[in-house]
């Protein structure tokens, strides 16, 4: 997502609109993937990026600049094969694709972020893993909810994105390690 506008400085040095500083902001979550066989094997890896949601903007400004009621739990699930991600999306409707249940996890996984440095941080020292449960499961992306039920439609969805190297087949005991990045950008 990209805001643009412009920015000036106020009497007191802090920021204020309408002066003649441009910005352009960008929100987004970078998603590297690792796919391993039962064994421990790297059958492959998948970088990409998602697209912030509307509902996901709007929990970022609620929860940020107005100051409701804020949780900090979020959470990782899988995206069906050639999703596509609109906008528009939320839980509860986004008709592009539907959510992969096939791990022996009970929940979608905790994303926990480590400490917030130059406009981002990531899960890095705690990535979300799922361990597929059948063979043949078709994985074709990765979103962000703030509710762990797995194949549950309530919460606020904050972004999802495809593989850019097309759809996966997984087999039963693959395990998907999955860092996210979460970064707000400035130029």
């Amino acid at each position: 997502m990209n805001i643009q506008g412009i920015a000036g400085l106020g009497s007191n040095g802090a920021a204020a609109a309408g002066g003649g500083i441009p910005f352009n902001l960008a929100v987004g979550t970078h998603f590297h993937v690792v796919c391993r066989d039962k064994h421990g094997n790297v059958k492959w890896t998948e970088d990409f990026h998602n697209l912030v949601v509307t509902a996901g903007r709007n929990e970022l400004i609620d929860k940020t600049f107005k100051g409701s009621g804020y949780t900090a739990a979020w959470y990782g699930g899988l995206v069906s094969a050639t999703p596509t991600v609109a906008a528009g999306d939320t839980m509860s409707s986004h008709a592009g694709w539907t959510e992969v249940t096939a791990y022996d996890e009970a929940v979608r996984q905790t994303l926990t972020l480590g400490t917030v440095a130059s406009g981002s941080a990531n899960n890095s020292g705690s990535p979300m893993v799922f361990t597929i449960s059948s063979d043949g499961t078709a994985v074709g992306g990765l979103f962000i909810t703030t509710v762990s039920t797995k194949g549950g439609t309530t919460g606020t969805l904050y972004g999802a994105g495809a593989f850019t190297g097309g759809n996966k087949t997984l087999s039963d005991n693959d395990t998907l390690t999955v860092t996210a990045t979460l970064s707000i950008t400035a130029s």
